[in-house]
């Protein structure tokens, strides 16, 4: 199962408490998610938000989270021993102040949800889970609408939502897909000391939906022959 392995192994983390890029998990190398009940306990918005934070700010207790999930300390150590259970998150005693704080940090910050053909208990973990991202990310977006005339001019000239139509092979688009991981992975910098003076964090978000209606099954079989 990936639970018992996620909780089993143990990842190098960088001195920001950062998982270390060879490491599973990491953009570089996305854990993929097999196991619905896994699915089901990142897709809680308050989960999210507090695997989020963990993997954007580093090791934090579960009172540094409280002010991220809109929940009290108690409720966001039982949110943190989810998703422990689940690996995405562990103790990290090495950044504890003192023996009575419990920091956690971040052991899953990139996973991919399985496509295609999956029993249905994953197909539906997997679409409750991106629907909680996109609504994250939708909320994010939002937010920055309803102020956007507050952001200095060279940031709203650079920001905003880009629109545009592919006429690809699935190999191209595949192809196309790697270089954008690859590009973004110049751009991501997790870790504090990467991050250039004036830089700030931006949310993208890549939706490549067909435009075209799924075969006939007749048609697909012999498209397979």
């Amino acid at each position: 199962m990936m639970k018992d392995r996620a909780s089993s192994e143990r990842l190098r983390v960088t001195h920001d408490g950062q998982p270390s890029p060879a490491a599973p998990g990491t953009p570089g190398n996305p854990v993929s998610l097999t196991d619905p009940r896994m699915m089901r306990a990142l897709a809680h918005p308050a989960r999210m938000a507090i695997w989020q934070h963990l993997g954007l700010e580093g090791p934090a207790t579960a009172t540094e989270c409280a002010a991220v999930a809109g929940l009290s300390p108690s409720a966001c150590s039982y949110h943190l021993r989810t998703l422990a259970r689940y690996g995405f998150v562990e103790e990290d005693p090495s950044h504890a102040a003192d023996g009575r704080e419990r920091p956690w940090r971040v052991k899953i910050v990139a996973f991919k949800i399985p496509t295609g053909a999956s029993p249905p208990a994953v197909r539906d973990a997997a679409r409750l889970l991106g629907a909680s991202a996109s609504a994250s990310a939708e909320e994010l977006r939002e937010s920055y609408r309803d102020r956007e005339s507050e952001y200095p001019a060279d940031w709203q000239a650079a920001l905003g939502s880009n629109y545009d139509v592919l006429h690809v092979t699935p190999e191209e688009l595949h192809a196309l897909s790697r270089r954008l991981i690859d590009l973004f992975g110049e751009y991501r910098r997790l870790s504090r000391a990467e991050r250039p003076a004036g830089a700030r964090r931006i949310h993208v978000t890549v939706d490549l939906v067909p435009w075209f209606e799924p075969p006939a099954p007749a048609e697909h079989d012999a498209g397979k022959s």
